[in-house]
């Protein structure tokens, strides 16, 4: 049986910069990162939707703040943010469709009236990993849930009219772009070991050579030097035994 090819690569739900609920799916260990160096830097004093760029990746985010929103928010969800990154391929439609939906399921279990957000521990609302998991597969994945997704853009974020869109670099302190190399650097070291082996077995290999082959020109020589050596005797004895006949 064959798996399911994600378009999403990740997905989580936070308060502020503590990851409340997250999946990730097997293939997205290169943009595991990404999260937690977005969430410091969404400002939660306004409502807002916005789409960094990175690469290859769309990271698309609703944050929750005071301010104009389609639907009125109460204010102990002031500081959530329901983020999912995704191939830029994919578009913004279906990502912030499914996002809407993502808020709209987690805030009916988790009551904002009756939830205090703030005291949460990190993975405090772990339960609804499942969900996440099921809505990252069912809108990323299936036409129906595509469908609903670009349904739910129509009707609660005029179909992405008006999200601002910025390369994550313009935001990025330096050391944070280091932070985003890591995945990479580790997977070039890993490329980088292996060349480096593959180097050390070749160059053993080339020396043996050499040595095999400087042997054997030593051999050779030393057989050359004894045949010259040996039909020199010969020549000498043959020649001393022709003057003695003849004397």
């Amino acid at each position: 049986m064959s798996s399911v090819a994600h378009r999403f690569d990740s997905s989580c739900i936070a308060y502020r910069t503590t990851i409340l609920t997250e999946h990730i799916t097997s293939a997205a260990s290169q943009t595991s990162s990404l999260a937690s160096i977005i969430l410091p830097k969404i400002d939660h004093r306004n409502s807002q939707k916005l789409t960094y760029t990175h690469n290859q990746n769309f990271i698309h985010y609703i944050a929750d703040g005071p301010g104009p929103s389609v639907h009125p928010v109460a204010p102990s969800t002031y500081g959530l943010t329901y983020l999912v990154i995704a191939p830029s391929d994919f578009g913004r439609r279906i990502p912030f469709g499914y996002l809407v939906e993502i808020k709209k399921q987690f805030l009916a279990r988790y009551n904002p009236e009756t939830t205090d957000f703030t005291s949460l521990p990190p993975y405090g609302a772990a339960d609804f990993n499942t969900t996440l998991k099921q809505l990252m597969v069912s809108y990323g994945t299936t036409q129906g849930g595509k469908q609903d997704a670009i349904s739910n853009v129509q009707t609660d974020i005029d179909n992405v009219k008006g999200i601002m869109t910025e390369n994550i670099e313009r935001v990025l302190e330096r050391g944070e772009r280091i932070d985003l190399l890591v995945d990479k650097t580790d997977r070039l070291g890993v490329g980088a070991h292996d060349f480096r082996v593959r180097s050390r077995g070749l160059k053993r290999q080339m020396w043996w050579k050499n040595v095999k082959l400087m042997a054997l020109m030593v051999v050779v020589v030393i057989f050359l030097v004894y045949l010259f050596v040996g039909f020199g005797k010969y020549s000498r004895e043959v020649i001393l035994s022709n003057i003695l006949f003849w004397v």
